[in-house]
Order: structure tokens, then sequence, then C-alpha cells
């Protein structure tokens, strides 16, 4: 159940002080500066998954900062990545500025002094999590703090998008799966510090957990291509063909037979759905790229025990069913 503090009941007399109480409890203790002559509401809402918290913030314009003497009051060693939907920032740490707006993020370290400034209303996720998780140098980290990260391909839009649906998904998911989950983001985030700031050692086990999480998406996403290969796959990602075998073998499979189960399950998903306008069981196999009808019944019923057609009978029942072949 999420944690929440809210000034909304409060006089705005009374909201600079609780708010500033909100926030140390919520994530460390920092100096805040409303900008706002009558304080508005301020609205903190924490999940926890795994040695991740995921809080969503809404509340009015403010300066935050982070000095020596809130870091001599307790707090160091935390990462927080900041990501707004509404309104913008400004990060200043370590010599360095980042603005940032709603899509962007950019994370700050909290042994060290930095300053946030917030000039208007602003709606923003913040992913807190104890530095020691990462296991990435100091330098490495010192290389991306206060440093604008915009969605795009490759690593930024992977982390981007997958700390969108943790936060999205937090409240629903059980404490097992929300602690694999939030590894995962972990591993994703190291993997892109290392990757920015020019030390990704392929290797090292975060580095590779994170590595098969981004090249597993890719091929995802690429699943009705019928010429997506091992080949293809690396030189998007930019490894080689021998060390994506590699990723996959410590896994118990081949980067063929991975693709091919992930495309037979999206291909049982779909003909399980009774669309508007039923697809043939050839399109649908077509669609998540099997080139041959014949190649694709054989290897779906020796996966599920059926033929394509008598799975989506089974799965819909015979009723309002009528397709081609």
């Amino acid at each position: 159940m999420p944690i929440t503090y809210s000034t909304e009941l409060l006089s705005p007399a009374e909201r600079a002080e609780f708010w500033h109480d909100a926030v140390a409890r919520t994530f460390i203790p920092m100096e805040i500066r409303l900008l706002e002559p009558k304080p508005g509401t301020g609205v903190l809402s924490s999940d926890r998954l795994g040695t991740v918290q995921i809080t969503r913030v809404t509340a009015g314009p403010q300066v935050t900062s982070r000095t020596r003497r809130t870091i001599a009051a307790g707090g160091e060693g935390w990462i927080t990545i900041a990501m707004p939907t509404q309104g913008h920032g400004r990060l200043t740490q370590d010599g360095k500025e980042a603005v940032v707006g709603p899509g962007e993020f950019t994370m700050c370290y909290s042994s060290r002094p930095f300053t946030k400034e917030l000039p208007v209303p602003y709606d923003f996720t913040a992913y807190h999590l104890p530095r020691s998780a990462l296991h990435v140098h100091d330098d490495d980290l010192q290389a991306v703090v206060a440093t604008p990260f915009t969605p795009g391909s490759g690593s930024v839009g992977l982390v981007t998008s997958y700390l969108h649906k943790l936060a999205h998904g937090a409240a629903e998911l059980d404490p097992y799966t929300a602690g694999r989950l939030a590894e995962t983001a972990v591993d994703l985030l190291a993997l892109l510090i290392q990757e920015r700031s020019g030390s990704l050692r392929p290797s090292a086990p975060a580095s590779a957990r994170a590595m098969i999480a981004r090249i597993k998406d890719y091929a995802i996403r690429h699943l009705g291509d019928p010429a997506l290969s091992p080949e293809q796959i690396a030189a998007a990602n930019h490894v080689s063909v021998r060390y994506l075998h590699k990723l996959f073998q410590s896994e118990e499979t081949t980067v063929a037979r991975w693709i091919q189960r992930r495309r037979l399950e999206m291909c049982a998903r779909e003909l399980a759905r009774r669309p508007a306008a039923v697809a043939t069981v050839s399109s649908v196999a077509q669609r998540w790229g099997f080139v041959s009808p014949a190649h694709f019944s054989r290897v779906f019923r020796a996966a599920y025990g059926v033929a394509p057609r008598d799975w989506r009978v089974a799965q819909l029942g015979t009723t309002g069913i009528a397709e081609a072949s």
C-alpha cells in the first residue's frame, strides 16, 4: 500500500514545515525554499519495489538543496532519478547543469551537494535507490549526474519505458515479482551509466543481465521481421555474435529457440482473442515472422500439443469462427 503525505488539509501557514519534514522522510534531508507566497497543495505518494522506492510528487514551485549541512544530517549513499510528467526542473551537481522536461530524466547522488530548481508547478516520478545496488565506479556515476537523458532508441529509451511501466504497475505487484522487476531496473540503470560514461564492461554480471534485457526488448519489437537473426540482433546492440550466444547460453537456451518461443507465444495469444474481423491462422503466423504455414503448424503443435486451428477453437469455442485457409 502506498505511503502518502499531503498538505491539502493544512493551512498555508503550516504547509511549508510539513512539506519539509515529508520530503526528508520520503527521500533525504534537504533545504527547501517554497516560491509561492501562499504554498499550495503538495503530495508525495510512495511504493517500494525491492530496493527501489517509486514516488509520485505533485507540488508548487520550489528550490531544494542538498548542502554539506544536510549531508551531515544523514541520507548519504542514495541515487534519485527524477522523471517529470508536468513542468520542468534544473539540476546542478558537480559543476554540471541539466534542464529536463516531460519524458526526460536526470539523476543525482545524495552524498554530494546539489540543487534542484523547480520554477513552475510540477508533477514527476522519482526512483530512489541505494547507490550500492548499482555496482558502478564513482567516476562512472560522477560522469552522469546532472546529465539530461532524452528518450529515443537504444538504452535511454528502454530504461525510460521500463521505469514508466514499473511505476504504473507498482500497486498491483506482489512482493516477489516487484523485487525481481526492481532488480532488472537497477541492472538497466547500471548498464546505462556505464554506457554513457564509456566504461561498459559486457562481461560484468550486472552488465550482462541488463544487456540481455535490452537485447530481448529489441528482439520482441522485431519479432515480425522474418529475417530477424543473431547477426542482426548483435549488430543492433553493439555486441559480437559470439557474446550474444554466450548470453543466451547462461539462460540454457539459444537465440533461435528463444525467438521461436516468443513468436509462438504471440501467435497463441492472438489466436485466443476474438477480434472484430477474425484473422486467418496463416495471417497471424506471418504477422509474427513465420514465413511457411506448414512450418508454423508443425512447431506450434510441438509446443502446444494441438494444431493452431484446434487451439483457436478450444480457446474461443466454435461459435462465430469462420476463417479461410
